[in-house]
């Protein structure tokens, strides 16, 4: 009788449960706009790859060290991403992107040359860096403003503005050249027009059209470009020259077998046959050392990543966040993707890196930094109107 009283003379009025330490740690995940999950994430997959990056740079301290530092500088630049509303990321979409576009002209015209491209702006005594980078995040900000402000799905006017847009970066990180971060920029944007909502039927024709435009591409490209897809279909063709990095590393992945030969242990990298072992061919190393099942771990990793960030992106509450989110988390897709296809021999080599393993501290900020509007689009979405 006395409990029934008690229900009785509550009912109707809220009961506030005790503060537990973990409500506490998720206010305060809240007030520093973090997401705790995909944070421990990424800092798992970070410390993996310095593990990795000491065998494959051959043991050397310092280059892990060097990575490190690159880590935690990106670490930072996505904290402070993190605190900006989407209201200002938006804001910032159009001069970032015509920041981005006068940096890559300025490559056009006095850019640095390293290893047969143009690619490096140098600021003396400061800092070496790819403007390329920079527009992967920045044209995919354009594109989703521009959206955006729109009716959608966009109509073919707005597909007209995109595609300027788009193909106006392209085509300058294209004649460095850069094969590579060019399709990675254009695939970025392209998401965010296929989250605006296009209908199949389009999707089918505008698929049929770049199809159509393979042979002038294929025109268009340099030597040594056609060169790696012509590798990709008989690797053996020309074993000692361009087929030599494919075959190598589908060596390295072959002989790791299932559990490894063991950390330090593996023969290809460490017998410096492996070219590239702590750049761009970085999985071969550590298909030889850990094998599938550490393969397949570091896979697993990456798919939890890329699911915690689709759910991130599917929370947001508003059009232009809910494009940008979704672009970035499904290039960061496309990164691991492209990377694994290409030293497994299955995608030709276009010098893209595994993401926060491979050796490089422009790519890293690049993608920390779009973690960091992720987590920025998803922290504040409580900030808007409903």
């Amino acid at each position: 009788m006395a409990m029934h009283d008690l229900a009785r003379g509550l009912r109707g009025r809220p009961i506030k449960p005790p503060l537990s330490g973990m409500s506490r740690r998720r206010s305060l995940w809240e007030r520093i706009h973090l997401d705790p999950w995909l944070l421990a994430m990424l800092l798992v997959l970070m410390l993996s790859g310095l593990v990795v990056l000491y065998s494959a740079s051959g043991q050397r301290l310092d280059v892990v060290i060097a990575q490190g530092v690159r880590f935690g500088v990106a670490l930072t630049g996505m904290v402070i991403i993190a605190q900006f509303t989407p209201a200002t990321l938006l804001r910032w979409a159009l001069p970032a992107y015509l920041a981005g576009m006068a940096m890559l002209v300025a490559v056009e015209v006095m850019g640095d040359m390293g290893m047969g491209a143009q690619r490096w702006l140098v600021i003396p005594g400061v800092v070496r860096f790819q403007p390329s980078e920079m527009m992967k995040l920045a044209v995919p900000m354009m594109v989703a403003a521009w959206l955006s402000r729109r009716e959608l799905p966009p109509g073919w006017q707005d597909l007209v503005v995109c595609a300027v847009l788009i193909g106006a970066p392209v085509l300058l990180i294209a004649r460095q050249p850069d094969l590579g971060t060019s399709l990675l920029v254009a695939m970025a944007a392209v998401f965010v027009i296929l989250l605006a909502g296009l209908s199949w039927r389009v999707i089918l024709l505008l698929g049929g059209l770049a199809a159509s435009a393979l042979p002038l591409l294929w025109m268009t490209m340099h030597a040594y470009q056609r060169q790696r897809v012509l590798t990709l279909l008989d690797p053996q063709s020309d074993p000692l020259g361009a087929g030599w990095n494919i075959i190598q590393s589908t060596t390295a992945i072959g002989s790791g077998g299932l559990w490894g030969k063991g950390w330090l242990q593996g023969t290809q990298s460490q017998l410096e046959f492996l070219p590239e072992r702590h750049t761009d061919f970085i999985v071969a190393v550590l298909g030889e050392e850990f094998g599938l099942v550490g393969m397949l771990a570091f896979l697993a990793l990456y798919l939890m990543i890329v699911c915690r960030g689709l759910w991130l992106a599917g929370a947001a509450q508003e059009t232009f966040g809910r494009l940008l989110a979704g672009s970035i988390i499904l290039t960061f897709f496309i990164y691991v993707f492209v990377n694994v296809g290409m030293v497994s021999g299955i995608l030709p080599v276009v010098g893209v890196p595994l993401p926060l393993v491979s050796y490089g501290g422009t790519s890293s900020v690049t993608l920390l930094a779009g973690f960091g509007i992720l987590m920025a689009i998803h922290s504040h979405r409580r900030l808007l109107p409903r």
